[in-house]
């Protein structure tokens, strides 16, 4: 059984590790996106080069979690914690790709990819208070943390999910993805944060 939780932590990295952002710009527009913007490899850096890429960028960060976490239920049908682990280190690497020396994006997207079949009801919750957020405070970057913030909890109540492992793991991706916008914070707590899509994400 730990050698099934092994497995699929390394293929769920693998297949979160797949920097879309920076092979995009890199293909398409012949630049390194780390050098351009806030340096970061997500869709709202991406989308300051070419709005079309960060769509694009954005689509498939998503979709790679969701494409770990469904390769997994493939290969161990009904095993719901080994989804779970997929999905959380879906958006560990993302976060932290091997190929990037361990620079990545901040795991929004992947994570919305990574939880969507498993929290659906939480996702949608999730989207809604984020578009509420944005709309009245004007920062997507807010937005984003207050949201993912609130994940475990809306997970707990919306979808029902009350096993300590899944719930601990679900906790630990929130915290990962808050972490990584620490520079965002900073700048909310100092009034200096961007609004709307203009934020140094």
């Amino acid at each position: 059984m730990t050698a099934n939780y092994l497995r699929i932590a390394g293929l769920a990295y693998l297949f979160g590790s797949v920097p879309f952002g920076y092979i995009l710009v890199r293909i398409f527009r012949g630049q390194d996106v780390r050098q351009t913007g806030s340096g970061n490899i997500g869709a709202t850096n991406v989308a300051r080069s070419s709005p079309i890429l960060g769509v694009a960028t954005l689509i498939l960060d998503a979709l790679k979690g969701l494409g770990a976490v469904l390769l997994t239920r493939i290969i161990f049908p009904g095993q719901m914690k080994l989804l779970f682990v997929a999905a959380l280190f879906a958006i560990i690497g993302h976060l932290f790709p091997v190929w990037l020396k361990f620079k990545g994006g901040k795991g929004v997207a992947t994570g919305l990819g990574s939880f969507v079949l498993l929290t659906p009801k939480a996702m949608l919750v999730m989207i809604g208070l984020f578009v509420i957020a944005v709309v009245i405070f004007r920062y997507v970057s807010l937005g984003s943390i207050l949201a993912v913030g609130l994940f475990p909890l809306l997970a707990w109540w919306f979808d029902g999910y009350s096993d300590p492992m899944q719930i601990l793991i679900m906790v630990l991706a929130s915290v990962l993805i808050i972490a990584k916008h620490h520079k965002n914070i900073s700048r909310l707590l100092a009034g200096t944060e961007s609004r709307f899509g203009r934020s140094k994400a």
